[in-house]
């Protein structure tokens, strides 16, 4: 199965997430990738599990350019992103990256 994703300079800022073909509602596009850390950083992906346990993901794979949007069209279970809608080609793939951000989109 070839990813569904591409990367590329996004309006929102810098590099973002692609779809490259119509992604589904509840689709998983991909899982992020990289090395667990205890400290933050551009790239890290916070995850938290059923357990309580907190663990950060610092990213090597092409979602850590997803962007963020208050109202994202994918959303982060653990490290798999799914499609929250359908995704039409070209249109960014973006998450909601918590309380910090709620003021900006």
């Amino acid at each position: 199965m070839t990813k569904p994703i591409v990367v590329r300079k996004s309006p929102i800022h810098g590099k973002g997430v692609f779809a490259k073909r119509r992604i589904e509602a509840n689709e998983l596009i991909g899982v992020y990738e990289g090395e667990r850390t205890r400290r933050n950083g551009t790239y890290v992906l916070w995850v938290e599990y059923d357990d309580g346990e907190v663990v950060g993901i610092n990213g090597r794979n092409s979602l850590r350019y997803l962007n963020h949007r208050k109202k994202p069209n994918a959303v982060c279970w653990g490290e798999e992103l799914f499609a929250l809608k359908a995704i039409p080609p070209g249109e960014e793939i973006t998450i909601d990256y918590g309380e910090e951000w709620a003021s900006v989109d």
